[in-house]
């Protein structure tokens, strides 16, 4: 199946927030309406760190998406890509569109001169982490939260 990686797009709000909810179910984080329409309007405000990228079949359907922004690294003074979310539709996993999601995504980093391109995800995400495992270096850091 032909997949085709993009920018989002106005037209791809409908499709956009069916995707978002599913990733928020996905990891069973409550996101209401209002939360969604924050995180949209952030892909379209020029000032604004969050950009997207949508996944599209050969017949139009969005079929992933991910959001990505640029982060600071002062230890090595270098500025690296945060890969916040990436989410394909479920019965759509193994079609190469998280890999191609990704590729795109360090595509950019490249051209921007960033220095590395990270993301977090669950432990127990067996599957997403099988294609992780194949195109990035799983690395020895935890991550910690606190709740503000």
């Amino acid at each position: 199946m032909p997949i085709t990686i993009r920018p989002v797009e106005q037209k791809d709000r409908a499709a956009w927030n069916a995707l978002y909810q599913g990733y928020a179910e996905f990891y069973k984080v409550t996101q209401t309406k209002e939360m969604r329409n924050k995180v949209w309007s952030w892909l379209f405000d020029e000032t604004h760190e969050t950009e997207g990228l949508v996944a599209v079949d050969d017949s139009g359907t969005l079929i992933g998406l991910t959001h990505f922004r640029p982060f600071t690294r002062p230890l090595s003074a270098t500025t690296g890509g945060f890969l916040d979310d990436l989410f394909v539709t479920p019965s759509l996993r193994g079609s190469g569109a998280a890999r191609l999601l990704i590729e795109a995504v360090v595509k950019l980093g490249e051209e921007r001169g960033w220095s590395v391109i990270r993301w977090i995800t669950a432990e127990d995400n067996y599957r997403a982490r099988s294609l992780y495992d194949k195109v990035a270096e799983k690395t020895k850091w935890a991550t910690y939260d606190i709740k503000l």
